[in-house]
């Protein structure tokens, strides 16, 4: 029941089938511990409470404490789910066995697995979700991942010194999904990032909209000084200009 219902828009799509589970199965076990309570009273399991001959064997508690056992391996919760299973009981004298099955559940989990069905649901979904308890092995250096090759420059786009035919150049050459606009070479401070996406839309707009605009047109990205020369009118694109990219030190 919970393969369907977990993940889908419904309230109580973990808890409840988890519970229902947990209490079939610890149900069940209680009617067999009474029924054997029933037929042998004089084992040594039943001759300390049985021994009067009352119903010494409660089913609903071996429910309970199935629910909580079943609960406690799929979330991976302990303190918390036995101040639930007491708050939903009211039972104060039926922590310990809830204690003991919320700990017994956890280890087995442990044992068979490292994540809980939210962390599996996390990665299932390839959300960019990164555990503070999980375990990396760190065996290359950053510069490495960037740069295949330590003399290779990077590559990147000056926010007012490159052509349409630089940048259209730059695009056929590289795969990038994005490129890095800099102040300039000998100064490389980062001024924003642009996509590849927005750049070849904007020139296939501006060389059919705006007149003038060619291969040698030079683009700007900032608010900078114009080029005071006679060539054609320069391209800007400020706009697709995103100021403010995530950046890693």
């Amino acid at each position: 029941m919970t393969t369907f219902t977990f993940g889908i828009k419904v309230p109580c799509g973990l808890f409840i089938p988890s519970l229902c589970l947990g209490a079939i199965v610890g149900r069940i076990w209680g009617i067999g511990m009474e029924q054997l309570a029933f037929y042998y009273p004089k084992n040594w399991m039943f001759t300390g409470e049985c021994s009067t001959g009352d119903n010494c064997i409660t089913p609903g508690l071996y429910a309970m404490v199935g629910a909580a056992a079943v609960l406690g391996g799929v979330t991976r919760m302990t303190v918390s789910l036995v101040v639930l299973m007491f708050e939903l009981t009211g039972g104060v004298r039926y922590i310990v066995p809830l204690m003991a099955a919320a700990m017994a559940s956890k280890w087995v989990e442990d044992a068979l697995g490292k994540q809980g069905i939210y962390d599996a649901h996390i990665a299932l979904n390839g959300y960019p979700f990164l555990d503070s308890k999980d375990e990396f092995q760190h065996t290359s250096l950053a510069a490495d991942v960037m740069q295949p090759k330590r003399n290779e420059l990077l590559c990147v786009i000056t926010q007012d010194s490159m052509t349409v035919d630089d940048i259209e150049t730059l695009l056929k050459e590289t795969e990038h999904n994005g490129y890095p606009v800099v102040v300039s070479r000998k100064s490389p401070y980062l001024v924003g990032f642009v996509l590849r996406r927005d750049l070849n839309l904007s020139f296939a707009n501006a060389k059919r909209m705006i007149e003038g605009i060619c291969g040698e047109s030079v683009v700007l990205f900032t608010n900078g000084n114009l080029p005071h020369n006679l060539g054609p009118p320069p391209l800007k694109l400020k706009k697709i200009l995103d100021m403010a990219p995530i950046n890693h030190y």
